[in-house]
């Protein structure tokens, strides 16, 4: 499991779900396991890289749904609250405000969220006693008692409360990084990304657009569909000549001593470097760096950086790579 440091990895602002970093690291994975498993057969591995991307966008609609099911546990609090008050009519009847938030009812009914709930039948129904253990989290909030007590109201503030909320009970949280890696493996070092998005889609919800306010795509276009297919590929069927490129520069360290992840993480890199010329060098090398402090040790990122740099540098020398660093 990532670390909380590892999981608070800047990700750059996108308008959409299955960005490139997402990508790279789907490729890491599934290349990791495709040469765990014997590396035997190409096409069951890129399935599964696929399947595994479409199964983080999975992640972000479930995601999206837990704060509808929290608006849903508050709901059952407040008319348990109204019964009492009218069978005592003692102190103040409960305030709806909180369930009233213009913001978690325009998500409870987008369309592409129903959607979603209806094909993928996922819901939060069996974990009932979580959910009600994040509402109490969140009542007891200071964020969600000056929201209360607030005379003010307008969409802005509502949406507010809602990023507040995400950010700051449902990010980070380790039991529910524990249930969701009971529900799916494959969601075992996606949600510290995908919370990132679903962060994102609440500072984009727009009041005017009601239940047609669109989510984030799953792919920007075919093109990086595209960018996934071949990056995966080209790692695979040219790992002959992109590990001999590495043999080749490997100085201080004999190439049979190279760490398996280190050595996995270069040969990505050189996949992309060779096979996408419009892609910046830097661009390249600075994301497979930051990989590398991840899934690696914590001197790997100097490492690899050091090693790719110095076959770059030889590869534009011998004139077969042609990149600048803009």
């Amino acid at each position: 499991l990532l670390s909380r440091r590892q999981r608070q990895m800047c990700i750059r602002d996108r308008y959409y779900m299955i960005n490139r970093e997402i990508i790279r690291l789907k490729v890491v994975q599934i290349t990791y396991a495709y040469y765990q498993n014997g590396g035997k057969n190409i096409d069951t591995a890129e399935k599964e890289l696929f399947f595994s991307l479409a199964k983080a966008y999975d992640l972000y609609n479930y995601l999206l749904t837990l704060m509808v099911e929290i608006n849903r546990i508050a709901e059952r609090a407040v008319e348990t609250a109204q019964s009492r008050y009218n069978r005592i009519k003692v102190g103040e009847p409960p305030s709806t405000k909180f369930i009233d938030n213009r913001f978690i009812m325009q998500l409870e009914v987008n369309k592409q969220l129903l959607d979603f709930r209806e094909n993928q039948k996922k819901s939060w129904v069996n974990e009932e006693d979580f959910v009600r253990s994040l509402y109490k989290q969140i009542i007891e909030t200071d964020y969600y008692k000056e929201y209360m007590a607030s005379a003010e109201s307008s969409y802005a503030q509502d949406r507010e409360l809602w990023r507040k909320i995400y950010k700051n009970v449902i990010c980070n949280n380790e039991e529910l990084d524990s249930l969701l890696e009971d529900m799916s493996l494959y969601w075992n070092d996606d949600k510290y990304i995908v919370d990132t998005f679903v962060l994102k889609t609440i500072k984009r919800f727009d009041e005017a657009k009601g239940a047609d306010q669109e989510l984030l795509p799953e792919f920007k276009d075919e093109e990086d569909r595209e960018f996934a297919h071949r990056l995966f590929r080209n790692t695979l069927l040219n790992a002959e000549y992109y590990r001999k490129l590495i043999s080749d520069n490997t100085k201080n360290w004999e190439f049979n001593r190279i760490a398996l992840m280190d050595l996995l993480i270069m040969q990505i890199a050189l996949a992309e470097i060779l096979t996408f010329p419009n892609i910046p060098l830097n661009v390249s090398l600075n994301e497979y760096v930051d990989i590398a402090k991840i899934y690696s040790t914590p001197r790997s990122g100097a490492y690899v950086n050091g090693l790719l740099d110095a076959v770059s540098k030889k590869l534009i020398a011998e004139k077969k790579l042609e990149k600048t660093n803009n």
